[in-house]
């Protein structure tokens, strides 16, 4: 069993029992629900944008803790002022250490970013669960998805105002998995069965692959102004990245010091 297996098996669980304590009826008539939501595509089309989605991630299966000495609040208010065209807030818990609050202090303390749901989404509740949290953006993943669930998800997705971000890995998983609902596609360059590979090979190889009427995004692998530059001539806009900040003591300066060699 890979370890995305046994996130997903573990997901399914934590669903049901999620389900269990708060209805959908419920879900729709608390928190940020009613927010109009911030649009991902808007931000990264921006001319004067980054690109740079910054992602608060407390720890990873395969790296276990990167940083528990920081807030949520602190991180993402610090990654807005320094540049960040869009946060990504992890709430898995049991391999991530992420949690619903994490994303709820994150949307209180950044009103008009938009925000994505960092997670792995098996089930129509979740969607409407992290509307409610205030997300803006929903992450969809091939490898653990069929491309019907893909279109049904996404769907529910799109009827509530919110836009998705397909994550792919490579051309097979682009190519049976794209459909009209998906509003940007991101390329991981970390193998989710290992979590082991550690360059941007994945992007660069799928950069033609993917339409062209589709924004792409880079994610993971991704510490030096010299990949963004790279990325960005085969067409990337946005680029996620999260360890190579988190990992040091001041994760929005990291990202400051990033900017400024990219403009």
């Amino acid at each position: 069993m890979t370890i995305l297996d046994k996130i997903i098996e573990n997901k399914a669980r934590e669903v049901a029992e999620r389900k269990a304590l708060v209805s959908i009826e419920e879900l729709t008539k608390k928190g940020y629900f009613a927010k109009t939501t911030n649009s991902l595509k808007t931000s990264l089309l921006n001319p004067a944008s980054t690109g740079i989605i910054a992602e608060f991630k407390r720890k990873s299966p395969s790296k276990g803790i990167i940083n528990a000495d920081v807030t949520v609040e602190e991180v993402t208010t610090g990654y807005v002022q320094a540049g960040a065209a869009c946060l990504s807030v992890l709430t898995d818990m049991d391999f991530f250490g992420g949690s619903d609050e994490d994303i709820l202090a994150a949307r209180k303390a950044n009103p008009t970013i938009p925000i994505l749901r960092k997670d792995f989404i098996i089930d129509e509740y979740q969607i409407f669960e992290a509307k409610a949290l205030g997300a803006d953006v929903i992450l969809l993943i091939a490898a653990n998805l069929t491309p019907t669930r893909i279109y049904e998800l996404g769907k529910v997705v799109k009827d509530l105002g919110m836009e998705t971000l397909l994550e792919v890995h490579d051309q097979e998983e682009l190519d049976r998995s794209l459909c009209e609902y998906i509003d940007v596609v991101g390329v991981n360059n970390r193998n989710l069965k290992n979590f082991a590979e550690q360059n941007v090979n994945a992007s660069l190889e799928l950069a033609e692959k993917i339409p062209s009427h589709c924004i792409k995004i880079s994610e993971s692998c991704i510490s030096q102004p010299e990949t963004i530059k790279q990325l960005r001539e085969v067409g990337y806009r946005g680029f996620l990245i999260g360890e190579t900040f988190m990992k040091t003591p001041a994760p929005a300066e990291t990202l400051k010091s990033l900017i400024a060699q990219i403009q």
